[in-house]
This record gives structure tokens, C-alpha cells and sequence, in this order.
């Protein structure tokens, strides 16, 4: 889920404008997809995908009763009773990269979330099969209360279910461990027919759990091994946009897709 803080903030910018990000399948997702992949060793196969733009956007604002609108916040009167409105002069570092340069590029990072243009969308389902067996039903949704994932998997053995919240942030808008950190996360592994297990985890430091760290040593500092073999190549980001590419057509088309139609990648 992504809240309506850093969710709304892909519909103040550029993204919301499919024919420039492709949208959160491709945008957002293929982080989640990507780590499905990784999770199950496998990659995907067939593609169903549902999605609409039901809650950013001028015509949905005007359905819930808004009768006031705006083209961006600064500079309006309007914006300043929107809780969405982003002030770009209220943060040094939104006001140093983006108001303060727009003499160069005309780019407007405070666009009303409301407003006219918007054509990607703001909730999703995704059923994907994978070429081991392995089925997802994936959902998002950009206009939370909370932000956050869960992940359930459900296997023979049983079934392990994983919650994570996190802070709220907007992009670029502070510092930069505040973007993916965590305000509180658990695991519990419930097996068949005994009492559920909650799983201790150790603490990571840094952006996005800690995650942020690992790769930046990856790519810049000095090679370690790493016994979970986290490391991705190419390929791997291919098979991950790959899901989100599919679910696009899907959406546009009404059917399901078969990957392999659109890009055929090695399996693992």
C-alpha cells in the first residue's frame, strides 16, 4: 500500500502521465515483483491484470463533492485548504531542486493531485502464474491511510505471514534514510496444526530496511559474499519489469498474457 502522502506523490509529478512512467506496475511494482522473484526462484509466466484510476483525479474529486480545483499549489489560494497540496517553499530541499529551478526546465513538482491528466492508475490487481507452480494474487493501492506491504505465503507446510509499515515520506523531501524506513515490521509462521511463531529480527541500518547499504556496497565498496545471493543482475530487473509490462497489456487488452509473448528471459 501507498499512503497519501508518499502514494499522492506520483500523481503530483511526471508519473501521472502513463505515456511517461508506464505507470505503478512498472514504476512502483517491479520492486515487489522483483522480490517475488527472488522469493520464489522462479519467473513469471501468465499475466491477469484489473486496474482503474478510482480516487486521484479531477473527475473522481468532482464525484465525491470538490468543487474547488487548482493547476499546482504555488501561488494558490485554493491549494492551501487541500491536505494533498505539496508547498515546495516549506522544505529547503523541494524549494533548492525543484521551485527554485524551474526557470530551467519548467517542470512543476507541486501539481494538484486532483487536477486534469492524470491516466495512470491508483489501484491495482495483478494474478500472476510462475513457470515453478507458484501463483501471486498482488494488489495495490495508492491512496492509503498507512504505508506498507503484507505478504502471506501459503504453502504445504503451512503459512508465513509478513507485515511491514512504514514511515511516511515524500521523495527527496528529506533525508534520505527516512524513504523505506521502517516503523514497525514482524513475521509470524504458523505450521499445520501447532500454535503460530513469531520470528525475531535483527535490526538493519540505513534506507528501505537497511537494504539501501547492502547495495550501495555492492555496486561502490568492496565485494563480500552474501550467503542469501542477493545480488541482481540484468536479467533479473528484465523478469521483474517484465510482470508489470504484462499486467499494462492486460489492463489495455482484458486478457491474460503470456510473458514469454513479450520478452523470453532464462529461468534461474
Amino acid at each position: 500500500m501507498l499512503n497519501t502522502s508518499h502514494g499522492a506523490d506520483y500523481f503530483r509529478r511526471w508519473h501521472r502521465d502513463k505515456r511517461n512512467s508506464g505507470g505503478l506496475l512498472v514504476h512502483k511494482s517491479t520492486h515487489h515483483f522483483d522480490l517475488v522473484n527472488f522469493w520464489l526462484q522462479s519467473r513469471p509466466q501468465t499475466v491477469y491484470a484489473t486496474g482503474d484510476l478510482a480516487f486521484y483525479g479531477r473527475e473522481n474529486a468532482e464525484a465525491r463533492g470538490v468543487t474547488e480545483f487548482y493547476t499546482r499549489t504555488h501561488g494558490s489560494d485554493v491549494a492551501k485548504k487541500d491536505p494533498f497540496a505539496l508547498h515546495l517553499e516549506n522544505s529547503e530541499a523541494l524549494k533548492g531542486m525543484y521551485l527554485d529551478a524551474e526557470h530551467e526546465d519548467a517542470y512543476y513538482r507541486d501539481q494538484s493531485v486532483f487536477g486534469d491528466g492524470i491516466s495512470i492508475e491508483d489501484t491495482m490487481n495483478v494474478l500472476v502464474k510462475y513457470r515453478s507452480g507458484a501463483s501471486l494474487t498482488y494488489s495495490l493501492t495508492a491512496y492509503a491511510p498507512w504505508e506498507g506491504f503484507r505478504v502471506n505465503f501459503n504453502g504445504t507446510g503451512g503459512r508465513l505471514e509478513v507485515e511491514v509499515v512504514e514511515n511516511s515520506y515524500v521523495n527527496s523531501g528529506g533525508d534520505q534514510a527516512d524513504e523505506g524506513s521502517l516503523e514497525k515490521r514482524s513475521i509470524v509462521l504458523r505450521k499445520l496444526f501447532e500454535k503460530p511463531q513469531e520470528i525475531e529480527l535483527g535490526e538493519s541500518v540505513g534506507a528501505h530496511g537497511g537494504g539501501d547499504t547492502v547495495l550501495l556496497n555492492d555496486l561502490f565498496g568492496e565485494p563480500v559474499s552474501d550467503e542469501y545471493m542477493r545480488a541482481a543482475s540484468h536479467v533479473d530487473g528484465a523478469a521483474s519489469i517484465l510482470t508489470g509490462i504484462a499486467a499494462n497489456r492486460s489492463i489495455a487488452t482484458g486478457q491474460v498474457v503470456n510473458v514469454d509473448d513479450i520478452l523470453q528471459v532464462p529461468e534461474k
